[in-house]
């Protein structure tokens, strides 16, 4: 039996987590076997990696880019894949969109190079579904307040370019993924979703 692969997208303070935490709880109370997880940081070795890319030292584009692959291509072997192998509905916070849209696009590592890459560390492994939480950047860095990492520091036009390059992975693939605007309560975003995952 093959489970269900599910990742939430969108900029930072879109509530993602929130809107996660959510969704895995009324999956639970229906009978599914639910995992839980996140990128980079879900394993040990990923926990590691999210602190050297979050909170530690500067890195080139390149080194960052190559750190979420390899944070990803462990991450998919060791949690995501065994899970799905045994019928799990696997849920997590950032997938390779991510990658595509923050070094692809807004480090101007090219969007195809970066899909390759992460394509490649995760042996083609796509969601099955897709949530993107969309949210003015402006209005997310409200909602993070004053301590910010790495990323979330690079600035206004960083953010805003992020936003443009997930709402054009969107389009290009409509099948996977669900727009959900992230700006209202968060009762009604997890509405949304529930009926969205409900025509998987």
């Amino acid at each position: 039996m093959t489970g269900k692969f599910i990742s939430f997208e969108g900029g930072d303070g879109a509530g993602k987590t929130t809107q996660i935490g959510k969704l895995a709880e009324r999956l639970e109370a229906a009978g599914t076997e639910v995992v839980v997880t996140r990128e980079p940081g879900g394993t040990e070795l990923g926990l590691a990696i999210r602190q050297a890319l979050l909170h530690g030292e500067d890195l080139s584009p390149r080194t960052e880019a190559l750190l979420y692959a390899a944070d990803r291509a462990h991450h998919i072997a060791t949690v995501v894949r065994p899970a799905l192998d045994r019928g799990a509905t696997v849920i997590t916070d950032r997938y390779m969109d991510s990658s595509i849209a923050y070094q692809g696009a807004a480090r101007g590592l090219g969007m195809d190079t970066i899909g390759d890459l992460n394509s490649w560390a995760v042996d083609g492994l796509m969601p099955d579904l897709t949530f993107l939480l969309d949210l003015d950047p402006v209005i997310g860095a409200t909602r993070i307040g004053a301590a910010k990492d790495r990323l979330e520091s690079a600035g206004d036009a960083f953010h805003a370019q992020v936003r443009r390059t997930f709402l054009d992975l969107a389009g290009r693939e409509p099948e996977r993924f669900v727009i959900i605007d992230a700006s209202g309560s968060p009762e009604q975003i997890s509405e949304e979703i529930g009926m969205a995952y409900g025509r998987l």
